[in-house]
């Protein structure tokens, strides 16, 4: 069932991000569409090597497909990214995740002066592939658990084509959980459940979901060639609720710079730093291996790799 789910909120993603790519237009000049695959694989191979380590695989892959459609006072962008990542250490080593995202979303805009003032509406839909495990095989995360999603309205400044500031007084920001165990746990901020103190067993089911109301301020930056064949592109998303510890932000900043060594080859490093106040992340363990410490941590996410990549469609910039 739990993989029917998978297939279906997958294709239905899929169908919802390529809907404008095929919709009809007496201009298709209206529509610029496209996207980017990239693959990355790496391998180190030792034998009677003095110095020790272990050999080791890894393989990343990447989609990214867009569709902007723009036309007298409408602008609608809408973007479909996908990753996941692998890595194999030892000869008998579990691979291990490495990365692991789905992030479906649309913006509309409606001009209110020129082409730099919109009043604009955002949906962003975020979850992963597969579980998480943590270091301590530990399961901490899996598919819809959590997922996110976000719906804002506000105003969207464009001062040019490689910057624009997004800021929305009135969002709702919901949070999924729909593994029981993740939920009666109280994971990603929703009300926890009851367990027998003995035995550990779940008496009383976890909330699935959490709502909460607040501001919402994305900036985006993106500049092709920032130097000779290197392109740089930042994303900051901050959030606030209003409603329960009001000032705490939740932080989502994202960076890449990637170099293009020729028409399919690129060089990219990718960093990601996350703040979230409901995210309790265990800062030890106790006697019986069991997490303990559970606070709010900063996270942080640091991807180098050499691949291959490639473009389709129309290019934007």
């Amino acid at each position: 069932m739990k993989k029917t789910i998978q297939i279906l909120l997958f294709g239905g993603i899929v169908s919802f991000a390529a809907l404008p790519v095929n919709a009809q237009d007496s201009d298709t000049t209206y529509w610029t569409k496209g996207g980017v695959a990239a693959l990355t694989f790496s391998q180190v191979s030792l034998t009677n090597w003095a110095a020790g380590g272990n050999n080791n695989v890894s393989i990343n892959g990447y989609f990214n497909l867009y569709a902007d459609y723009k036309k007298d006072k409408i602008d609608w962008s809408n973007n479909l990214e996908m990753g996941y990542g692998i890595v194999k250490q030892g000869e008998n080593a579990v691979p291990q995740k490495t990365d692991d995202i789905i992030i479906a979303t649309t913006q509309l805009g409606y001009s209110l002066k020129g082409d730099k003032l919109f009043w604009s509406s955002l949906l962003d839909f975020r979850t992963q592939f597969y579980e998480g495990i943590d270091s301590e095989g530990n399961r901490i995360s899996d598919f819809m658990a959590p997922g996110y999603l976000l719906i804002a309205t506000g105003l969207d400044w464009k001062p040019n084509a490689d910057f624009s500031v997004t800021y929305a007084p009135v969002t709702g920001k919901f949070t999924f959980v729909g593994d029981e165990e993740l939920a009666a746990n109280g994971a990603f901020g929703v009300d926890p459940g009851l367990r027998d103190p003995i035995t550990g067993a779940i008496v009383q089911n976890g909330s699935s979901s959490r709502a909460e109301l607040g501001s919402f301020l994305k900036v985006r930056y993106k500049k092709d060639n920032i130097v000779k064949n290197v392109n740089f592109s930042s994303k900051l998303e901050l959030f606030t609720n209003y409603l329960q510890d009001f000032g705490n932000i939740d932080v989502n900043w994202q960076n890449l710079i990637a170099m293009k060594v020729n028409s399919w080859l690129t060089v990219n490093w990718q960093t990601q730093l996350i703040y979230d106040d409901d995210i309790k992340i265990a800062g030890g363990v106790n006697a019986s291996g069991e997490p303990t410490n559970f606070a709010p941590r900063t996270q942080f996410k640091s991807v180098f790799g050499v691949g291959l990549s490639f473009k389709f469609g129309d290019q934007k910039g």
